[in-house]
């Protein structure tokens, strides 16, 4: 399948495997792009510049298919090392870099000197606008279903996907709910190049994380996430856990008097703890409301040749059936 994506990346299919905190190492980004995908190593889940140009060197060693880096801008008064990290990432011979959380604008000379395509996340046509506006070679747009930080716009991707169609000229891919061979016909459909995934890879047998993650995909339904940081205007999808529901609490108690102080306990520094120690209730996890459409856990190359096949069945078999 031949899509504005998969042109603009080189890779087989249009499917995206999105950056995401304690998963994006360099096993799940290789074992995406060996599959045909696009894998992407998480930048910030490494500590340092050094510790992400090694991550880069672990994956060019598990791939030579294109893989790519996220990085996340960060309204946070003390700044990651943005520019080492850029340094690594251009030193290292990637060649897409995904940015998202705030304008890339400050790093985009040198990342496109380098001859590196950027394709940014965006939760609003008019962020994707401005992404393009500003030179970014694509965008993932990312709707109200996705796990992580969804905007506070709450559009569905029924709505948010056809208007991205009807405003950009640069590709995109499609973002939140995205599970299945269903989900990337719907995608292109509504006027997408492609999909990006982040929970569906989750729950895969490359991803680094604890087996107890896992079956809480597999045990989850659509019904199970929750918002969480509302007040802040800095809105998470993540999955319900005893100290999801007593953030929820807080919030809901202390209403407009809430301070980041107040819920620290159950988001600040939890990654590791329930991702790579399997700790299920220790804080907040990023998680779509996908993980109802999760029932296995496949390999990668599983995962992206099922999409395939069920995408094709459904182009050719459903579909040109009802043209007839």
């Amino acid at each position: 399948m031949k899509t504005r994506i998969t042109e603009l990346f080189g890779i087989k299919h249009p499917i995206i495997q999105g950056g995401m905190h304690y998963v994006g190492f360099a096993e799940m980004a290789a074992a995406v792009s060996n599959a045909g995908g696009l894998g992407i190593i998480t930048g910030l889940t490494q500590k340092t510049a050094a510790d992400l140009a090694n991550e880069i060197a672990r994956c060019k060693d598990m791939t030579d298919k294109p893989f790519g880096v996220n990085l996340t801008f960060l309204p946070v008064v003390d700044q990651p090392d943005y520019p080492g990290m850029v340094k690594a990432i251009i030193e290292g011979g990637v060649k897409v870099v995904e940015t998202a959380g705030n304008n890339p604008q400050s790093v985009l000379p040198f990342l496109k000197d380098a001859g590196i395509k950027v394709i940014h996340k965006c939760t609003a046509v008019r962020h994707a606008l401005k992404a393009q506006a500003i030179g970014c070679d694509a965008v993932s747009v990312d709707g109200f279903e996705c796990g992580g930080h969804p905007g506070e716009d709450d559009i569905p991707n029924f709505i948010l996907l056809p208007r991205a169609a009807d405003e950009l000229d640069i590709p995109f891919v499609a973002s939140g709910g995205m599970a299945d061979g269903r989900s990337l016909v719907a995608a292109l459909a509504l006027g997408a190049d492609g999909i990006n995934m982040g929970t569906r890879f989750i729950a895969t047998k490359e991803a680094p994380v604890h087996e107890n993650v896992k079956q809480a995909l597999l045990a989850a339904s659509e019904l199970d996430t929750r918002l969480i940081m509302r007040p802040f205007r800095n809105t998470e999808r993540v999955l319900t856990n005893a100290a999801v529901e007593q953030l929820l609490e807080k919030e809901r108690t202390l209403g407009k008097d809430i301070t980041f102080e107040d819920i620290a306990p159950e988001v600040a520094g939890v990654y590791p703890r329930i991702l790579a120690e399997g700790e299920m209730d220790a804080g907040a996890w990023s998680c779509g409301m996908v993980a109802g459409l999760i029932h296995d856990i496949p390999t990668c190359q599983e995962l992206i040749d099922r999409i395939m096949a069920q995408a094709n069945d459904i182009i050719h078999g459903r579909l040109l059936k009802l043209a007839d």
